[in-house]
């Protein structure tokens, strides 16, 4: 439920930001919005970064860097951990 809901704001505010591409808001505001904008652009960029070892082993990887892109951290939480090689006990 958390991730939904993070998904859900997280596109709530790319709604946001793409009304105040078309249709600027207030002065101090607009620019607020922007610099939010561009601050979880560049976060979920470093998010991709450094979890691309781990997306390279999924079946779709550019369609999960994407939601990364996209939704950021909501959707890594979503990705079940790789199942650890068993130790043989020889």
């Amino acid at each position: 439920m958390f991730c939904g809901l993070g998904r859900l704001l997280t596109l709530l505010f790319c709604c946001v930001v793409l009304a105040n591409q078309l249709v600027p808001f207030v002065h101090p505001l607009q620019l607020l919005v922007n610099l939010a904008a561009a601050l979880l652009l560049a976060i979920h960029v470093l998010e991709v970064l450094l979890c691309n070892r781990s997306l390279k082993g999924r079946a779709h990887p550019w369609r999960d860097r994407g939601r990364v892109l996209l939704f950021g951290i909501f959707h890594l939480y979503t990705i079940p951990a790789p199942a650890a090689p068993e130790a043989s006990h020889a």
